[in-house]
């Protein structure tokens, strides 16, 4: 069985995603109705993909290190995320609900 990721988890709770697809729906109509905006947008999401890239390049090395402790902190986090999901149904719910 594949190992759980609590970011995957946690990007997949409906109150997250749709906050994440109204999010994305008003940054693409904005970037549609102002071309200055636009532009700025390409440049910061280019520049953000660089850096990225950079970061996970440089980060790589350490990360297999770590990928132990990553593994634990993952599970305790998955665990936390079990309770809270009992504790609150609320995040089961998409943001207008």
């Amino acid at each position: 069985h594949m190992q759980e990721n609590v970011l995957q988890r946690v990007l997949q709770l409906p109150v997250v995603s749709s906050t994440c697809e109204t999010l994305q729906r008003k940054y693409s109509s904005t970037k549609e109705s102002h071309p200055l905006m636009a532009s700025v947008c390409e440049v910061y999401e280019r520049g953000v993909q660089g850096a990225g890239a950079l970061a996970m390049w440089g980060m790589e090395p350490v990360v297999r290190r770590l990928e132990p402790q990553f593994a634990v902190a993952n599970n305790l986090a998955c665990r936390g995320l079990d309770h809270l999901e009992e504790k609150i149904p609320a995040l089961q719910y998409p943001v207008d609900k």
